[in-house]
C-alpha cells in the first residue's frame, strides 16, 4: 500500500508552520513553527523549512499554503514576502527538487480551507495575518482562486492594506476591529456564503458579535489541509511537482 505521510507546511509573512500527518490527518510529529526570514526570498524561504523539519519524521510528500497567488505551483504574486523575489518562481519543483519528495503548493487560505470546510453549500475562507486571503469552495470543491484580498476597499488602498497586521499595529485593536466588521459585512452582502470560517493569527482578536454561521478556527487545524490537498484532483491550480530523473535513479 502507498504510504501517505505528508509533510504539511504553511507559509506566512511572520512564520512558517509545519508538521507531518498521516492519510487519516493524524499528527505525526508537534506542530512547529520558526519565524519567516527578514530577507524572504525563496532561498531563505526553503533553508528555513530545512530548519523547522530537521527533527520531524520521514514523509512522503509535500503539501504547502503560500501566501499569494498560485498557478500550477509557479508564484505570481507575494505581496507580504517580496513581488520581487517571487515572480514566476516554481516553488512546488524547487521543493520537490530539495527534499526530493512530490510536491503540491496552493494559495495558503486555499489550503486551510480544505481542512476546515464542511462540504456543503457555498464557503469561504478568510485568513488574519500579516495580509489578507481568502478562499472559496462549493460543495467541497475548490473554486478557482481569486485575490479578493486586491480589490480597492479606500482610495490607493486594498482590504490586505485595510485589516492587515500594519494596519493593525497602526489603527489599533478598536479601530481594526471596526474595519473588519464592515469588511465581513461587504463579503456577507457580495459573496452570499453558507459558512465563513475565519483562521489567522489576528482571527482571535476579533472582539465583536459573529454571526451563526461565522467560526473562529485555529492555525493548527488548518494545516490538515496538506493532507486533503493530496486527496484531490489535479487541476490548473493543483499541480504535483516531481524530483527530477536524476535524484530517482540516485535511489532518492
Amino acid at each position: 500500500m502507498n504510504k501517505q505521510d505528508i509533510l504539511a507546511i504553511d507559509i506566512g509573512g511572520s512564520h512558517i508552520k509545519g508538521a507531518v500527518l498521516n492519510s487519516a490527518a493524524e499528527y505525526l510529529s508537534e506542530y512547529q513553527k520558526v519565524e519567516t526570514p527578514i530577507s524572504s526570498t525563496p532561498e531563505n524561504v526553503i533553508k528555513a523549512i530545512g530548519d523547522l523539519i530537521v527533527n520531524f519524521p520521514p514523509f512522503d510528500k509535500i503539501a504547502v499554503g503560500f501566501p499569494g497567488y498560485v498557478k500550477d505551483g509557479c508564484i505570481q504574486t507575494a505581496p507580504n514576502l517580496g513581488n520581487n523575489f517571487w515572480k514566476n518562481i516554481n516553488l512546488g519543483q524547487l521543493l520537490a527538487s530539495e527534499f526530493e519528495k512530490p510536491t503540491r503548493v496552493v494559495n495558503d487560505a486555499d489550503f486551510q480551507g480544505l481542512a476546515l470546510i464542511s462540504g456543503k453549500g457555498l464557503e469561504m475562507v478568510i485568513t488574519l495575518g500579516t495580509g489578507f486571503g481568502t478562499a472559496l469552495f462549493m460543495d467541497g470543491h475548490l473554486l478557482p482562486h481569486l485575490e479578493l484580498a486586491h480589490l480597492p476597499v479606500r482610495k490607493n488602498k486594498d482590504y490586505d492594506a485595510f485589516v492587515g497586521e500594519k494596519a493593525l499595529q497602526k489603527e489599533g485593536l478598536e479601530n481594526w476591529n471596526n474595519r473588519m466588521k464592515e469588511v465581513l459585512e461587504t463579503y456577507k452582502t457580495v459573496v452570499n456564503y453558507d459558512n465563513l470560517y475565519i483562521s489567522g493569527g489576528n482571527a482571535k482578536r476579533l472582539n465583536f458579535k459573529l454571526d451563526k454561521n461565522i467560526q473562529i478556527v485555529s492555525n493548527k487545524d488548518g494545516i490538515k489541509g496538506g493532507v486533503f490537498l493530496w486527496q484531490v484532483a489535479e487541476s490548473y491550480c493543483v499541480k504535483t511537482a516531481h524530483p527530477t530523473q536524476k535524484q530517482i535513479e540516485n535511489g532518492n
